[in-house]
């Protein structure tokens, strides 16, 4: 039909027709006059010139190829998020310079290759690869056990051996308990929150597929969690002002207030099978960046 928008949902090669709960957003789009496309982001036959938005998804593959990722990222017009919030997000190692302004971050040694794999002394802790997704190549450990310290070194030379950065983080109990929240925006503005149950039961293993499966519950967040997600979100380069399509806080509650765990800006599960009008608020996000493309 002429005059319709025309968009990609970008994903990756083992997930050719998207996540499902991505699928949810497809008749919504519709019902906005926008024809939605599932595309594979290395699909070398595709002309992203044709859509007005360019939107990534579930390119979740993008950990084991990050270079080329990158560099595909740049060359494609209308991207959203844009390709510098994406080069600046698939490295974890942004959580230093939420640290440095202030925020509380879960407390993290960075392990570069050719270090050492030095390892707390003692009490339980995490060990993961600062590019990564999923909670792929993650472990938990604890230090007063020696066969798991010397997991926990394997694990930690093995990713350094790779030439990836490591990341050691003590493991916060109160997750067990009160689960990690995630907090989920579309164009700037709050949609929804899950909370999502603990995952790490010890030392990494081997996963067939792209994630580890999540145990997800609606979540009311709490006015300490909404500033904490506010603030993270203001110390995105470019500032509280730069206008995302979409971007999730995940913390983890503490005794003494939340505590961030990451920032989802490139590839993060948006979780709209679990709040109600979520898939339809998304699609209010992407109708509105679609206007700018519109204007002559």
């Amino acid at each position: 039909m002429a005059g319709r928008a025309r968009v990609a949902l970008v994903t990756c090669a083992e997930l050719p027709d998207a996540d499902p709960d991505d699928r949810k957003v497809l008749y919504p789009l519709t019902r906005r006059g926008i024809d939605t496309e599932i595309v594979v982001w290395d699909d070398k036959s595709v002309d992203w010139d044709k859509y007005q938005l360019v939107v990534l998804r579930s390119v979740w593959d993008y950990v084991r190829r990050r270079d080329e990722f990158l560099q595909w990222v740049g060359t494609v017009p209308r991207l959203v998020n844009p390709a510098d919030v994406v080069r600046w997000n698939t490295d974890k190692r942004y959580l230093l310079q939420l640290a440095n302004l202030g925020l509380s971050v879960v407390p993290t040694t960075w392990l570069e290759p050719g270090d050492a794999s030095v390892l707390p002394a003692a009490g339980e802790f995490v060990v993961k690869p600062s590019v990564g997704a999923g909670s792929l190549d993650t472990g938990r450990y604890h230090a007063e056990d020696p066969e798991l310290v010397a997991k926990a070194r394997a694990h930690a030379n093995r990713l350094l051996a790779a030439r990836r950065t490591v990341m050691v983080q003590p493991y916060l109990s109160d997750v067990d308990t009160k689960g990690e929240t995630a907090l989920l925006y579309f164009g700037g503005s709050f949609s929804h929150s899950v909370k999502k149950a603990a995952m790490l039961a010890g030392p990494v293993r081997q996963i067939d597929g792209l994630y580890q499966p999540e145990e997800i519950t609606p979540h009311q967040p709490t006015a300490a969690e909404l500033a904490m997600g506010e603030r993270v979100l203001a110390a995105v380069p470019g500032g509280a002002d730069r206008l995302l399509l979409y971007a999730r806080v995940d913390l983890i509650p503490t005794a003494t207030g939340p505590v961030v765990l990451e920032l989802e800006l490139t590839e993060p599960s948006l979780f709209f099978a679990h709040a109600q009008g979520a898939a339809e608020r998304f699609a209010d996000a992407v109708a509105a960046a679609l206007e700018p493309a519109k204007r002559p």
